[in-house]
């Protein structure tokens, strides 16, 4: 016999999905089946969650207590760093493997650290700063005009600062 149904209990269950698309049920039920919850139903809700995320693979958190699900995005850094490059949405389906070669600012760079800090392992704001610059690098973007790893090493030596908050 299961568990006797409690109200007040609160699950969190995080998903990987596709910002502002439907994603398949099949790959939902075995997650929130069991918490007597409608695929569909989150389904629909996680694509009108994350509508100025189109496009991006975003990680999705759904809060879920009394049977009803309260969802919010948990962008990572890579999301972010894309969708401060303003580049149009692009069909998942046509466009493969794309480069992002667009150019940020720091003070983009400063304001996503600042998103990211609460789930970032480094001790300092300007720790989180270099990790986010490591992601901008991987992404493939410049900030100002410069490759991310030569801000790193600005940063290292002392000749950019980072004020910490």
């Amino acid at each position: 016999m299961p568990p006797k149904f409690d109200p007040t209990e609160i699950k969190y269950v995080y998903l990987r999905c596709v910002g502002g698309e439907v994603g398949a049920t099949s790959s939902l039920a075995p997650k929130i089946g069991p918490l007597g919850l409608s695929p569909k139903k989150i389904g629909d809700d996680i694509a009108k969650g994350t509508a100025d995320w189109k496009g991006l693979k975003i990680t999705v958190q759904l809060k879920i207590q009394n049977r009803q699900a309260a969802i919010s995005v948990v962008p990572s850094a890579a999301s972010l760093i894309i969708k401060a490059l303003k580049e149009p949405p692009r069909d998942r389906k046509k466009q493969k493997n794309i480069k992002h070669s667009g150019n940020i600012t720091f003070d983009d760079v400063l304001s996503i650290a600042k998103q990211m800090r609460p789930r970032s392992m480094a001790r300092e704001l300007c720790g989180t700063v270099k990790e986010v610059l490591g992601t901008a690098q991987s992404v493939g973007c410049t900030i100002d005009g410069k490759n991310p790893h030569d801000v790193i090493d600005e940063i290292n030596d002392g000749s950019l600062e980072v004020a910490d908050e």
